[in-house]
């Protein structure tokens, strides 16, 4: 039977800016394990919403979160102009520190989640403080986007500000992208790790998610076929039942 659960909003802050996010705790007395979700590019925490309520019937607190700047429709503070993959990652280890400290949470068992571009951060975020995360699900995650950046900027100076997908971007954005390599971040992540990825994906095309299972030292792909980016409500259900399978399994 599915348990009772209740959810607050619960904030965090990062260099004096608020963090606004969810959090769903399960029925009963904790402390209970973890997901932190994060949201893809230009997205709010809603898009993990389904994710949340079925952790959280199943004995598992979630907590999802609007990136600083992470969009037009956010809660949190900040202008999409301030934004960029690394300072999305700074707030997912704020979010982390915070999680942790509760006396609610299981801190041994705290996993990252996170779709599209939110895939790309947890996965950067796992890389550089492995010790801290237990697993790690990352659903049609952006590792494209370094290249997308390399594509934009060939051959011209980093712009002020540039518009993509109806976001207005400051010049953080590209050259925090262009800063580093996520394959040789996500080497460094020796926990379990589940990457979700639907084979029609026209925006992040799957062969990034194939290299990246090869990459990671303990990852399987599953790949939903014919699926795109974002999924239609069959695939949805089936990336959630696949992710809270994956937590329960590799509980400490």
């Amino acid at each position: 039977m599915e348990g009772e659960r209740k959810m607050e909003i619960m904030t965090f802050e990062r260099d004096g800016k608020k963090i606004y996010g969810e959090l769903y705790l399960p029925a009963g007395e904790g402390p209970f394990p973890a997901v932190i979700m994060a949201h893809g590019f230009g997205g709010h925490c809603a898009h993990n919403r389904p994710y949340a309520e079925v952790f959280a019937q199943n004995g598992i607190a979630a907590y999802i979160f609007d990136f600083i700047g992470g969009g037009n429709d956010i809660q949190s503070d900040g202008k999409t102009t301030e934004m960029s993959v690394l300072t999305e990652a700074a707030d997912m280890a704020v979010v982390l520190d915070g999680l942790a400290a509760m006396d609610e949470i299981d801190s041994q068992n705290i996993f990252l989640a996170g779709q599209s571009q939110g895939g790309f951060v947890v996965s950067y975020v796992a890389g550089t403080q492995p010790e801290r995360v237990r697993g790690m699900v990352a659903i049609f995650p952006a590792y494209v986007l370094q290249d997308d950046a390399r594509k934009r900027m060939e051959g011209r100076e980093l712009p002020e500000t540039e518009e993509i997908m109806g976001l207005l971007l400051g010049r953080i954005y590209a050259e925090d992208a262009l800063s580093f390599d996520i394959y040789e971040v996500i080497k460094d992540y020796p926990g379990p790790t589940l990457l979700i990825h639907g084979t029609a994906d026209q925006l992040v095309p799957i062969d990034y998610s194939r290299r990246a299972v090869e990459v990671f030292p303990s990852a399987e792909l599953v790949e939903i076929e014919g699926a795109g980016h974002g999924f239609g409500p069959q695939d949805e259900e089936k990336s959630v039942g696949l992710a809270l399978e994956f937590v329960k399994d590799n509980l400490k």
